[in-house]
């Protein structure tokens, strides 16, 4: 990761862990170049996902929900 890269994302992280929208982890991560010239932080929890239980039941459609009232 360029020395550019590495400043704006310990910058992200900290702000992130600081207001308590994260916490440590060790997801991948890389940066995209919006057109703003921004960097945009992209993470990778694909392996995340494989760990995660999905939901046995799907969740109701709205127009059911409604009918029980």
């Amino acid at each position: 990761m360029a020395s550019k890269e590495l400043v704006e994302l310990k910058a992200q992280i900290q702000e992130l862990l600081d207001r308590g929208f994260i916490r440590p982890s060790g997801a991948p991560i890389l940066f995209v170049k919006k057109k703003d010239r921004f960097m945009h932080m992209c993470i990778d929890y694909r392996q995340l996902n494989r760990l995660t239980i999905k939901n046995k039941y799907p969740l109701p459609r709205i127009d059911n929900l409604f009918d029980q009232f």
